[in-house]
């Protein structure tokens, strides 16, 4: 399908043939949940902990004797039903990642890139390239094409006066090609790809 691009600055400057195969499919939302849904639970740290009977701070001698007390047979202070014992069953130190198959992460990215084209959510800009890494400016550019919470997506290498004057402004994520990824697509607003990054997608799902 024939898309309009757009400069930064707004103003048409032509047409890009975006591929159906990539932009054209009906949005699943049970493939692009479990696709967020991997990605959160692989980012997740996991390194909360308890400390057991065997890791506190405690005497581990013999309470008092076995019998003759009328009380309970304990033994260590260390156990559970004390208090300053350990914790029984608590978290432990481990990854929340779980198995996702390549071919179902490689769907859901295209799921979510026509999930934007067709809520009229993405926008193709020719060259994200900025003439002064001065924030101000880039924000005057963004508010020519409308975007106050977006995703931009540049090729494989970014402008370095466009990165150093977009990562100022709040709600606006900037990344390579290699980094696009479904949950950022998703948490934002706008999708912007420049040319460069349609001709690295259509090439990577070739």
């Amino acid at each position: 399908m024939e898309f309009n691009v757009k400069t930064l600055e707004g103003k048409d400057a032509g047409k890009v043939s975006l591929s159906d195969e990539i932009f054209g499919l009906d949005p699943r939302e049970d493939i692009l949940a479990r696709m967020v849904r991997w990605q959160l639970a692989k980012k997740q740290q996991g390194t909360h902990k308890i400390k057991n009977r065997s890791e506190v701070s405690r005497t581990g001698a013999k309470m008092y004797k076995q019998k003759g007390t009328g009380r309970a047979r304990h033994h260590s202070a260390r156990a559970p039903q004390f208090r300053g014992g350990g914790k029984a069953h608590g978290p432990v130190v481990r990854s929340h990642a779980h198995d996702l198959p390549k071919k179902v992460r490689a769907l859901a990215l295209r799921h979510a890139l026509s999930a934007k084209l067709k809520a009229e959510d993405l926008i193709v800009i020719d060259n994200l390239v900025a003439a002064e890494a001065k924030t101000k400016a880039l924000v005057g550019s963004f508010a020519s094409l409308g975007l106050t919470n977006a995703l931009i997506i540049g090729g494989s290498e970014l402008d370095n006066n466009f990165k150093l004057a977009a990562q100022n402004i709040p709600n606006v994520d900037v990344l390579p090609v290699q980094g696009i990824n479904v949950y950022d697509i998703l948490r934002r607003g706008k999708l912007v790809l420049s040319k460069a990054a349609v001709e690295a997608l259509e090439e990577r799902f070739k």
